[in-house]
């Protein structure tokens, strides 16, 4: 690899940072309007938005027929309150991580600039957007960055009164934001614990707290104010489900507020994962950030002998998430995204110092690098005919060739891209380049490569095909379907239920399809298909998502013919969430 030219100063001027703002803005926004929602989540929360918009019930969120009591609802009704403004899907389901991933630059750059200066805060800001994770979670719609900017907001409220105040309103609105954040992933309340290393560090090394009655009285309404976030959903919903008699809303209740929370925590049932696990995710995920870990260690540790209470309470808080996600045996890379704000806040004053470093710039320039010569192979040896991989994802996705040589192209303009910046880097400053590349890979992301597979990883191009076939006139139901395919559905489609077994699916099927089996087609994953129908007459529609999916028309079941038990499904929901 070349020697980077004798280094520049990269002090980040106040022009500077505000062009490279303004660009990391522009790529988080960059690609809204233009997909549809893609699988593992998105599907999902959408339907259960479109559920709320269309029938006024936002209390019980629902995927289908079927509650839905996986997540509390405050996710969707940011969806659905999107929606009602701009009255159009493809923007209003992005338009909350959007708004979150804004927040959460926002806050970081506010309170780096409180605890040190300026500069830390334009540091801390550009330090969450390049970590890979951030971006990539910013441009989903998923309800993971929507917490983060919660959680976030929390631990601003909350640092704001530990380190720089007492100030009190701070302190209420970090509570809040901790009870809204419990109720829109069950883990916002986790800026609490930003309390135990500030209590500990209190007793250990004054000034010991003042215990006053009047401190005590307006610590205690920062109970009442997480109550009030939390009881935005948690009061109405229980009060609706235990005071009237649907044991479906009992259930539902139950479900959410218990085995959801308490008894997913300590006892996953999938998503198992190693106790080392997250240490991969943060190498790789929050990288190139991670990867300045062995000059950031000894400086984080001078400072936390001299107990310096911010990296005492931002390293120790971030520290506590990473063991609290690391205690349970369910683990996903998205659950620690909460502790980056932190670990860039923690890194921001020291890289000024660290970018002067040979040692650092090198690092950097190799990772600029090595992701151009990624993309940049990886795209030319596809489109000449030398690389499977683009095949077999073709294979697997269903995706035509025109689809395919799309994606390639725009790889290849992201690698030329990157190598520019790369070779900026190398002549000039390096932190400008990285954040520069990071920006055009989420802009490319969001105008070029989303848009180009949106149509089959949405299953868009899939239920298009199915409504041709049935025709205009036909009616359509489903077994063992996914959110996608009722979501992307060219009509209103019935559905016999998400998590029955697929043998009740069909009972509920059967009926529906006696009724007028000239009209009728029922939509069906292989797998699932029930030996009842007459295989002359199902239609192998086609593929999506991985998965084989048919048609079966109303006159193709057999008379009196009941579908036995079905193997399989076991097996299809434990990959429920891996599309």
């Amino acid at each position: 690899m070349p020697t980077p030219a004798s280094a520049a100063p990269e002090g980040l001027s106040r022009r500077t940072f505000w062009i490279l703002l303004a660009l990391a803005v522009l790529s988080i926004a960059a690609g809204i309007g233009l997909r549809e929602p893609t699988p593992p989540d998105e599907p999902r929360f959408v339907l259960a938005a479109k559920h709320m918009v269309e029938s006024g019930q936002w209390l019980f969120p629902h995927r289908g027929s079927e509650l839905y009591a996986e997540k509390p609802p405050t996710f969707m009704w940011l969806q659905a309150a999107s929606y009602e403004v701009v009255r159009n899907w493809r923007i209003a389901f992005l338009l909350p991580s959007l708004l979150s991933a804004l927040l959460v630059l926002w806050l970081v750059h506010d309170l780096g600039k409180r605890l040190w200066n300026e500069q830390t805060g334009r540091y801390a800001a550009l330090a969450v957007f390049v970590a890979l994770q951030f971006g990539l979670m910013a441009k989903r719609a998923q309800i993971d960055i929507t917490v983060v900017g919660m959680m976030t907001l929390s631990l601003w409220g909350l640092l704001r009164h530990l380190l720089l105040g007492p100030d009190w309103r701070a302190l209420w609105l970090g509570c809040f934001a901790a009870g809204l954040g419990t109720v829109t992933k069950g883990v916002g309340f986790l800026p609490l614990l930003v309390l135990v290393p500030w209590l500990v560090l209190r007793l250990a090394h004054g000034p010991k707290p003042e215990w006053s009655g009047a401190n005590l009285g307006r610590s205690a309404l920062g109970v009442l104010f997480f109550a009030l976030g939390a009881g935005v959903w948690v009061f109405p919903m229980a009060y609706a489900a235990y005071a009237g008699s649907d044991p479906a809303l009992q259930r539902y209740a139950n479900e959410i507020l218990f085995r959801q929370t308490a008894t997913r925590y300590a006892n996953a049932w999938h998503h198992v994962k190693p106790w080392w696990y997250f240490g991969q995710v943060i190498l790789t995920l929050w990288l190139p950030l991670s990867w300045l870990l062995p000059w950031l260690a000894p400086a984080w540790w001078r400072e936390l002998k001299r107990f310096d209470a911010r990296y005492v309470l931002l390293l120790g808080w971030a520290l506590l998430v990473l063991l609290f996600f690391s205690a349970s045996p369910g683990k996903r890379e998205v659950y620690i995204l909460p502790a980056l704000p932190a670990f860039a806040l923690a890194a921001a004053p020291l890289l000024p110092g660290l970018l002067q470093r040979k040692g650092v710039r090198r690092l950097l320039l190799g990772y600029l690098f090595a992701f151009a010569a990624v993309f940049l192979l990886g795209s030319l040896a596809a489109l000449t005919g030398h690389g499977h991989w683009a095949d077999k994802q073709a294979s697997m996705r269903g995706m035509d060739a025109s689809t395919v040589r799309a994606m390639l192209l725009w790889l290849l303009a992201l690698g030329i891209a990157w190598l520019a910046a790369a070779l900026y880097g190398w002549r000039r400053k390096t932190w400008p380049a990285v954040v520069a590349a990071t920006a055009v890979l989420w802009i490319i992301f969001g105008i070029g490569l989303t848009p180009t597979l949106t149509a089959d990883s949405s299953a868009r191009a899939l239920m298009e095909k199915v409504g041709r076939r049935i025709g205009p006139g036909a009616e359509l139901g489903m077994v063992g379907w996914k959110e996608q395919n009722l979501l992307q559905a060219d009509r209103p489609a019935r559905d016999f239920g998400f998590k029955k077994s697929w043998q009740q699916q069909w009972a509920g099927a059967e009926a529906w399809l006696a009724e007028k089996p000239e009209k009728r087609w029922v939509f069906v994953l292989d797998e699932a298909m029930s030996p009842c129908a007459d295989p002359g007459q199902v239609v192998a529609i086609g593929q999506s998502n991985r998965r084989n999916w048919l048609l079966v028309p109303g006159t193709a079941w057999k008379p009196g013919c009941r579908t036995p038990e079905l193997a399989g499904q076991a097996a299809y929901e434990i990959d429920d969430n891996d599309d």
